[in-house]
């Protein structure tokens, strides 16, 4: 194995050196260029679905086209672990090209594959075999991603830095919806229908070559330089993580369990709920839902830097403590009020700051080097399919059920995991990286 050379020297010191500004600007624009891909395939789900299975059922045809995205997030726990184990063994910038090579790839093939009319069976088949790479490779992303940012940063801003790559995500869905808006607002439906939905793909995966461009010009991370030269990488970091570490990686599944759950609910749920309890025109939901978002991604650097300053568990706990207080009167103040509404999206994001800026900082810090990437991968990975992918439905199943008035109890019983395990976690505000 070759040892990483010229890596970013980490300084003791809150000052970010040139070195670490450049690689932390990298790795977020990078990851943002990830989601941009991962994220088009939703934004214009509805567009192509005809294009990929037989015609004469759209609703059939759009219900496939999902179960191909639930697919494709089936896929991230497997990615978390190989994709992981693969940043542990060579390093977190050979991971992150990887990945980024993965997503963009698949976008290409997305772009340029043939429709069912022409070539039958065989569009839906590489539709789903182009699904599963951009899962696998989301589901590796954030494990090296996180570590690269971590290990990239000075001791005193290692959340500030972590979390950027809560902001990267963030903005990579902005961009596709944004993407999604030009194109159906200056195209024609014939024109969407036929080849626009194409150019969307197509610009996601040349986005992925500057992705790709800029994860190929920084250097390794120092931590993982030590680690490789000092002979401490291992040929199986997945066995070594789970043998070694598995109190870590139960903390790093805990720790997931209510912020991933309480972001799907008010980012996924919270505008269908409103619309449908209240009759508020979903428009005008959806309008407060971005709103309260970009208040949400403008802030993460600052809850960073508050984390960096009086630590992990006082903004973890204010993140779940604050849920519970709000749960109750979130879902029962809403009167299809825009300001209502507004109000109770933004109380509700400015919360899950408190989450959303420490995650990547706490969970990289669980773990040395030789195990850092696949210990925060897989955990991270599993966590968000079982509770954050099934947020939507059990919030979806309760309302069809007439338990709409108790959506509440789901979000209080998420923050009271979250205070349970953010009270009895470790600070790790000042740990060393080893």
């Amino acid at each position: 194995m070759s040892t990483p050379v010229t890596p970013v020297t980490a300084a003791p010191s809150t000052r970010l050196s040139p070195a670490q500004r450049k690689a932390i600007v990298a790795g977020a624009i990078g990851n943002t260029v990830e989601w941009v891909d991962w994220a088009i395939y939703t934004t214009f789900a509805s567009v192509f679905s005809a294009k990929f299975f037989p015609t004469g059922d759209a609703t059939a045809a759009l219900l496939s086209t999902l179960a191909v995205f639930a697919v494709g997030f089936l896929m991230r726990p497997i990615g978390g672990a190989v994709l992981g184990a693969y940043g542990d063994r060579h390093g977190r910038k050979k991971g992150l090209t990887l990945t980024i090579s993965l997503m963009a790839g698949a976008s290409f093939v997305i772009a340029i594959c043939p429709g069912y009319d022409t070539i039958g069976i065989l569009a839906p088949i590489v539709l789903v075999l182009a699904r599963l790479v951009q899962g696998f490779s989301a589901g590796g992303e954030f494990g090296t991603s996180s570590a690269f940012l971590i290990e990239s940063a000075a001791r005193g801003r290692r959340a500030f830095a972590g979390s950027w790559q809560q902001v990267s995500v963030g903005g990579g869905v902005l961009i596709a919806s944004a993407l999604g808006f030009v194109l159906t607002s200056t195209l024609d439906e014939a024109a969407l229908h036929s080849w626009g939905w194409r150019v969307a793909f197509g610009l996601g995966g040349l986005l992925g070559l500057v992705g790709l461009w800029l994860r190929v010009s920084v250097p390794e991370t120092e931590a993982f330089a030590k680690a490789a030269s000092s002979g401490r990488t291992r040929a199986n970091p997945l066995l070594t993580m789970l043998r070694d570490h598995p109190r870590a990686a139960l903390r790093v599944a805990g720790v997931t369990v209510a912020g991933t759950l309480i972001y799907y609910v008010w980012v996924s749920y919270m505008p269908t709920y409103a619309h449908v309890a209240t009759g508020i025109p979903l428009s005008r939901a959806l309008l407060a839902n971005t709103i309260a978002v970009v208040i949400f991604l403008v802030l993460l650097p600052f809850g960073g830097l508050l984390s960096d300053r009086i630590g992990r568990k006082p903004t973890m706990l204010a993140f779940a403590i604050g849920f519970l207080v709000l749960a109750w009167p979130a879902f029962q103040f809403l009167d299809g009020g825009f300001g209502s509404l507004l109000a109770i999206e933004i109380v509700g994001m400015v919360l899950i700051v408190g989450y959303s800026a420490n995650c990547a900082v706490i969970m990289a810090e669980q773990f040395p080097a030789e195990v850092r990437t696949t210990g925060i991968g897989l955990p991270y990975a599993l966590s968000v399919a079982i509770f954050g992918g099934t947020a939507p439905y059990v919030t979806t199943w309760l309302a069809s059920n007439g338990h709409r008035d108790q959506v509440w109890l789901y979000v209080a019983a998420a923050a009271l995991v979250g205070v349970a395990v953010y009270a009895t976690m470790p600070e790790t505000k000042g740990k060393e990286l080893t």
